[in-house]
């Protein structure tokens, strides 16, 4: 399986892109992973948030494989503790998808048409942070996730 994380718009911050790059090397050594990132939509500021959204859609659409299992973070999604996560993981492992992708929308969340073509939603709290910051979570929940999965001692609980 291999793991592909979609995210609108850069990472303008230095500091935290290094710490994503450094979670996205260990993550290597457990699986197959990418981080993709789409372009912010062009002139947005002249968008209203459906017409923003459903540009943001578009490109997500284009960025997916027919086989593609589709997981969206979301805040109205299922919220797990990291170890569920790891068996969340597992369970997307044994049941052999060849990608599971995750993706994180933009400001103002996803289409109607992403939503209809997702098989799940993950929260990763009820609080609210910036889409710049999940990059980073999802990342290191990841890396996490397989750390648990092999017993190793980056997780304590």
């Amino acid at each position: 399986m291999k793991i592909k994380l979609l995210a609108i718009g850069k990472t303008d911050n230095k500091q935290l892109q290094a710490l994503i790059d450094s979670y996205q090397k260990r993550l290597q050594h457990y699986i197959k992973f990418e981080l993709e990132i789409i372009a912010d939509i062009k002139n947005a500021k002249n968008l209203s948030e459906k017409q923003q959204k459903e540009k943001e859609g578009e490109l997500i659409l284009k960025k997916l494989q027919t086989t593609d299992t589709l997981v969206l973070l979301d805040e109205k999604g299922k919220q797990f503790r990291s170890k569920e996560f790891a068996t969340f993981l597992q369970k997307k492992m044994n049941s052999g998808i060849k990608q599971l992708v995750f993706v994180i929308g933009g400001p103002y969340g996803f289409s109607e048409a992403i939503y209809s073509k997702a098989q799940q939603q993950i929260s990763l709290s009820k609080m609210t942070f910036s889409h710049q910051m999940i990059r980073l979570f999802m990342v290191e929940q990841l890396y996490r996730g397989f750390s648990i999965l092999k017993n190793e001692p980056y997780h304590h609980e």
